[in-house]
């Protein structure tokens, strides 16, 4: 197996496209979704839309939300 520098030395070879395929399969390797974190995401957002349909709560507008954010 290639050391870290080793590793680091010879992809810094690899054309520009070629090292964002690199990356990008990388990244990819470490943004493993927790299952557990998703179903708990998954009943949170059907409570809402539930309680949406019911009209106990009521959608907000992107641009309003995010100027509370500015």
């Amino acid at each position: 197996m290639l050391s870290q520098k080793t590793f680091l030395e010879e992809a810094l070879k690899l054309r520009p496209v070629e090292r964002a395929h690199l990356v990008e399969g990388l990244m990819s390797s470490l943004e493993k979704p927790d299952p557990d974190i998703e179903s708990i995401w998954e009943q949170e957002a059907l409570k809402r839309y539930e309680q949406y349909k019911q009209k106990r709560i009521k959608a907000k507008d992107l641009d309003e939300v995010l100027k509370k954010y500015e």
